[in-house]
C-alpha cells in the first residue's frame, strides 16, 4: 500500500499535537516499511518555517534527518507547479500539489487531518483513524 501523509499528520508526529497517536502509529507503519510512504518536497520547507517556533536549527535538521529516511520525499518540479496552478477544481494551491506529488508517487490515499480540502482529488483522502481502521481491516 502506498500513501502520501500530509504536513499536518507530520508536523502531529513530530509536536505531538492533536492527532499523535494515530500520526505516530502511521510513521511507525512507514518506518518498518509495512506501508509505502512518501512526503511532497515542499512539505519538508513548511515544517521546517512552522516547527522554527518550538524546535531549534539543529532539532529541525534532526526531524528532516529522519524523516527522509521514512519516506520518500517527490520532489515539486514545473509539471506539477502548472498543473496545480491550473486546477480549477482545487481552492488551495498546496493541497492541489500534495495530489500531484501523490499521483506521480502511485499512492492510493492521502492521509490528511483536512479531509475537505481534497474533495476535488483524484486521490482518495483520509483522516488518519479512517485510513488506519482501513490497513488494519486489509492485513
Amino acid at each position: 500500500m502506498r500513501i502520501l501523509v500530509d504536513t499536518n499528520i507530520l508536523i502531529d508526529w513530530v509536536s505531538h499535537r492533536d492527532n499523535y497517536q494515530n500520526a505516530r502509529e502511521i510513521v511507525y507503519l512507514c518506518a518498518n516499511r509495512e506501508i509505502e510512504g512518501c512526503i511532497a518536497a515542499h512539505s519538508v520547507t513548511n515544517m521546517f518555517y512552522i516547527l522554527r517556533k518550538n524546535l531549534g536549527l539543529a532539532e529541525r535538521k534532526t526531524v528532516f534527518d529522519t524523516i527522509s529516511r521514512i519516506f520518500t520525499i517527490v520532489p515539486v518540479d514545473e509539471l506539477k507547479l502548472r498543473s496545480a496552478v491550473n486546477n480549477a477544481d482545487f481552492k488551495d494551491f498546496e493541497d492541489c500539489l500534495q495530489m500531484e506529488c501523490a499521483k506521480e508517487f502511485g499512492a492510493e490515499y492521502i492521509v490528511t487531518r483536512n479531509v475537505s480540502d481534497f474533495e476535488n482529488s483524484s486521490i482518495n483522502a483520509v483522516e488518519p483513524q479512517d485510513f488506519l481502521e482501513k490497513f488494519k481491516s486489509n492485513k
